[in-house]
């Protein structure tokens, strides 16, 4: 399946369905008078969070979505039933936006959320509503209302616990293939990965989500390389694990690329607990390790992890430094002091 992380698309609810003129006329029936019924109301248009999809690759070719029209009014006070509704099944993460791409309407962040987006017009007053004492015999109904309609974007960021960052071909797919079930393309050149990739990780009995996404480079966030649109998916990590490769000539300079570019984003992708770690260091002498070693260890200011992906060194040590920092993460927030919900967003 391919991967496809925003699409934008047009939706539109339905419109009410018409009331009815009517006149009850029947043969030895002493009363007659008005009987139109009411129109029934249009559909709504709903967007709901299900388990089971990671990609918005359903809006890739369909990017039109409108509920029915309700069904018009009928004589006998028959009111018209209302319309079949449009329902957008998305993944879990999905951010809902405006047509300006910056508003954010909704962000469906658990399986089952659902949100009631636009609402379907009114059906129109038939004419048996309108009688009265003084006007025993209306001849006129009201037309349903409109629906609304909108363009929206639909934005995936996904939802894992931890994210790995680093320049390309810092060893990051390896990585993730080494401590995962997850099998992304691994090759010697620049950009192999494309697309984020997610894997399940397992240590001492406890497990936890991992991302990666492609490689930075100097100038991402101005679009160069594959650009920073990427660093959505990994906004909702607790941690990284910043990849450095060893086999390069000043790994401090690569750290300090990576940081800026976090930096520039924004979102605090820049203030997560971070894990820094030295990678293929199986390819390095010790006395090239140990070099490499402290001119990271000026550049970030920690002790980095001395980790190679290909022969496991390091491999757990990593990953419980990671789970520390996603479990202090957790404690930490269930410590903060609660604050009021905000007003959920409506339909206007």
């Amino acid at each position: 399946m391919k991967f496809l992380d925003q699409a934008k698309i047009y939706v539109r609810s339905g419109d009410g369905g018409a009331g009815a003129v009517s006149f009850r006329r029947e043969k030895y029936i002493e009363f007659g008078g008005p009987d139109g019924g009411d129109g029934g109301r249009g559909g709504d248009v709903f967007i709901e969070c299900v388990d089971g999809l990671n990609t918005l690759i359903d809006f890739r070719f369909a990017q039109h979505f409108k509920a029915k029209t309700g069904m018009h009014g009928m004589g006998r006070n028959r009111t018209g039933a209302k319309g079949d509704d449009v329902v957008l099944r998305v993944p879990v993460g999905t951010e809902i936006l405006e047509e300006d791409n910056e508003t954010v309407l909704a962000d469906m962040t658990r399986v089952g959320e659902r949100l009631l987006l636009l609402k379907g017009g009114n059906g129109g007053f038939g004419n048996a509503h309108f009688k009265s004492s003084t006007n025993q015999a209306p001849r006129h109904a009201n037309p349903g209302l409109e629906g609304e309609e909108k363009w929206i974007w639909l934005r995936l960021k996904l939802i894992a616990d931890a994210g790995l960052v680093g320049m390309p071909n810092a060893g990051k797919s390896t990585f993730l293939a080494a401590v995962s079930a997850a099998r992304p393309k691994i090759a010697d050149y620049p950009f192999t990965t494309l697309h984020p990739n997610l894997g399940v990780v397992e240590i001492d009995g406890n497990g936890f989500v991992l991302a990666d996404i492609p490689g930075l480079i100097e100038g991402a966030h101005e679009g160069i390389g594959l650009g920073d649109r990427f660093l959505g998916h990994v906004e909702r990590t607790r941690a990284l694990l910043h990849l450095v490769d060893g086999t390069q000539e000043d790994p401090g300079e690569a750290y300090r690329v990576v940081r800026g570019e976090l930096a520039a984003y924004g979102a605090g992708l820049d203030e997560k607990p971070e894990v820094v770690a030295l990678s293929k260091v199986d390819a390095l002498d010790e006395e090239t390790r140990a070099e490499r070693a402290a001119i990271l260890e000026e550049a970030c200011g920690q002790k980095p992890l001395l980790l190679s992906s290909a022969s496991g060194e390091n491999v757990d040590r990593g990953l419980r430094m990671i789970r520390r920092a996603i479990d202090r993460d957790r404690e930490q927030e269930a410590n903060s002091v609660p604050q009021m919900p905000s007003e959920p967003w409506r339909p206007s």
